[in-house]
């Protein structure tokens, strides 16, 4: 689980106080540890509660409120204040960022506006210093995309088991995106039948908000969990762009990390989840059609200079009888391959027939200790992958 951020909040008005309260309540990084409906008091419940998030709402009564920031400022100057208010008032904005406030948010606050400020705002430690500029949250969440280089390269194995596997750790939390909006098969690998869609989540997007969202996900046992792609393929034109952002920003305040599956197809949420993402898996095999295909990717991915450097070679089912090596595939790509995925059909075709990740199936095949030692990698919690036996040198990353 991601470290939770401490709120307290003080508004005179149930009616503002109320639905931030809600929230704050329905954001699982975030804890409410008081609330305050009398400014004279807050200085008192600070003092007590020692939150890491002072909320201060304008409206009720904004020279005391501006008061209030000038006094908890000074006596906590550790302490990050955040001030909310309905008026478009450019003074009031300047006065409150003038008395201490770090950050400014409209009433009714957004949820993604809330979240991008606490990102914002300093750190407390346990001494009570600040870190100025640095992020709340010690496990920062990571999206990556993966996308296969052709159909039948395991891109949907890869993603799946990958969730699975950085769900078992205990500081880890994993939501996997099917993004194969017309022929996602992300749910049949982990049978999973979810009421709510993409879709779904499209047409609710104005009223979106974390605790509809996480409802819209379903978990597998091995704690993964899903959003999957439409029921129907005329559904799929809901989805756009800005609704996969939204989302992507939202999830990554509940979950540490976010997997998307995406299609071959370069679609515009496809490259969406691209320049979202901050690693792109590109999963290939050693045989021509997809190294050639490789080497299309990585010349398309080169116009957007963002993107090239997130890209890592996966290379699936190693040991497959073929003409090309790893060195050749190499030169083929012009780019060292990431990480090598051993060729284990048998536990990989029977975790798939029975709807259960590899983790929980066949924990000691080859397939799954690879990919634990892929997950390792991503996360940096091994910095030396390339540790295995000689003998079994090509689970293992390729030196470049």
């Amino acid at each position: 689980m991601r470290d939770v951020q401490r709120i307290a909040i003080v508004d005179p008005s149930d009616a503002t106080r109320e639905p931030l309260r809600n929230l704050l309540l329905g954001v699982d990084s975030v804890w409410l540890e008081a609330e305050c409906a009398r400014y004279e008091f807050f200085f008192d419940v600070i003092r007590q509660s020692v939150p890491d998030v002072a909320i201060v709402c304008l409206d009720a009564d904004q020279a005391k409120a501006i008061q209030l920031i000038g006094q908890v400022a000074s006596r906590f100057p550790e302490l990050p204040l955040l001030a909310v208010s309905g008026r478009n008032d450019g003074q009031a904005i300047l006065l409150a960022l003038r008395s201490g406030a770090r950050e400014f948010l409209t009433s009714p606050v957004q949820l993604e506006e809330l979240l991008t400020a606490l990102t914002r705002l300093p750190r407390r430690n346990s001494k009570g210093d600040s870190a100025p500029g640095t992020p709340f949250t010690k496990v920062s969440s990571q999206v990556y995309a993966v996308l296969g280089s052709r159909g039948g390269v395991g891109c949907t194995s890869l993603a799946v088991n990958l969730g699975a596997t950085l769900a078992q750790e205990k500081d880890f939390s994993a939501a996997l995106i099917d993004l194969d909006l017309a022929l996602g098969d992300a749910d049949v690998a982990l049978v999973l039948i979810g009421d709510y869609t993409l879709a779904d989540v499209a047409l609710n997007i104005d009223r979106l908000d974390m605790a509809f969202l996480k409802r819209s996900l379903c978990q597998h046992a091995s704690g993964v969990s899903l959003l999957p792609h439409p029921a129907q393929m005329e559904d799929c034109q809901l989805i756009r762009e800005e609704h996969l952002q939204r989302m992507i920003n939202l999830l990554r305040a509940s979950y540490t990390h976010l997997i998307l599956d995406l299609s071959k197809s370069f679609s515009p949420t496809d490259v969406t989840g691209l320049r979202m993402a901050d690693k792109i898996l590109l999963v290939a095999q050693l045989e021509l059609s997809s190294l050639r295909n490789v080497v299309r990717m990585m010349l398309t991915l080169g116009n957007e200079p963002e993107l090239a450097p997130k890209v890592q070679i996966v290379m699936n089912r190693v040991g497959m009888e073929t003409d090309i090596t790893l060195r050749k595939a190499e030169e083929i790509i012009g780019k060292p391959i990431f990480w090598q995925v051993p060729n284990d059909s048998k536990a990989m075709i029977e975790s798939r027939n029975n709807g259960v990740p590899l983790i929980q199936h066949a924990p000691k095949s080859k397939a799954q200790q690879s990919i634990t030692g892929l997950a390792q990698a991503l996360t940096g919690k091994s910095q030396h992958a390339a540790t295995a036996p000689k003998a079994k040198k090509w689970f293992w990353q390729t030196s470049s």
